[in-house]
């Protein structure tokens, strides 16, 4: 069963009448996480931008886009901004600019839940610090009177996926989550999504140009290059077995990385590998 079906997207800029979407299709199936990948300005993020009706308002798209069978193009501002969270939860490339930066991240938090539900204050705040302790922040209550720039990325990143874990979404849409964060923060920031998927079954659009960090998320991957998707699949096959010219050149490099880094750790002394090496990745 399929979560989201999107079929014939298309997206183009109405001030310059530029396509930057091409009649795309594609589906997330029920409890499934597809990683999509390419480079920048591929159309990564403005396609996932389009399922939560996000983008500009000069940024026009056309198409189907079914959730739960439900035409989201179709569903006005108001209807659009109920789902939004409840059912349809985003998970910022840069933290600081999910949150008003002129109120405390508990202000952001209580305004969000008093939207989808009908608790009162102390509900809310029982839930989130419970919900933030599970994701390894320390003093959450703390952090809930602190400003978003007295936090860093990856406190941030963990404050939405705590969130996340409250609203309980049907999908969760992480648009390069990790892009942002130094090595450690990004690692950790992928364990707390893959453990969220664990305990709510939700499904996931994961968003992202690292394909060791996609590999390791995500079921399936759609490959997408100037607008249009070239290559998807199940997420092995598509990178042990790439067909299209395009992917095989991002996985091709991404083993070009590897192996360079393999020698500088084993002194020069390892030999360069054919296949994908999924411990690497």
């Amino acid at each position: 069963m399929n979560i989201v079906e999107v079929k014939n997207l298309k997206i183009r800029d109405a001030n310059t009448d530029k396509v930057i979407i091409h009649n795309s299709s594609f589906q997330v199936k029920q409890g499934s996480c597809l990683a999509i990948v390419g480079e920048s300005g591929s159309g990564k993020s403005v396609t996932c931008r389009s399922i939560m009706r996000l983008n500009k308002p000069w940024i026009r798209q056309s198409g189907t886009i079914l959730f739960k069978g439900e035409d989201l193009n179709q569903l006005s501002e108001q209807e659009m901004r109920r789902r939004r969270g409840k059912n349809l939860c985003m998970i910022l490339q840069n933290g600081m600019s999910a949150f008003d930066p002129s109120s405390v991240i508990g202000v952001h938090i209580r305004e969000t839940l008093q939207t989808h539900f009908v608790w009162n204050n102390r509900d809310s705040e029982r839930k989130i610090i419970s919900a933030m302790e599970s994701v390894m922040l320390k003093n959450p209550q703390g952090i809930l009177n602190q400003y978003p720039h007295q936090l860093s990325g990856g406190m941030l990143q963990r404050i939405m996926i705590a969130l996340a874990l409250v609203l309980e979404p049907d999908l969760i849409i992480a648009d390069e989550p990790t892009t942002a964060l130094d090595t450690i923060s990004q690692y950790e920031v992928v364990e707390q999504l893959i453990q969220l998927r664990e305990r709510m079954g939700c499904s996931m659009l994961f968003i992202s140009h690292d394909l060791g960090v996609v590999q390791k998320i995500g079921d399936e991957v759609m490959v997408m290059k100037d607008g249009a998707i070239v290559e998807s699949g199940d997420i092995r096959s598509v990178f042990t077995k790439p067909e299209h010219a395009y992917t095989q050149y991002l996985v091709s490099t991404r083993l070009e990385l590897s192996n360079h880094f393999r020698k500088l750790m084993q002194g020069g002394d390892t030999d360069a590998q054919g296949g994908w090496d999924r411990k690497v990745l």
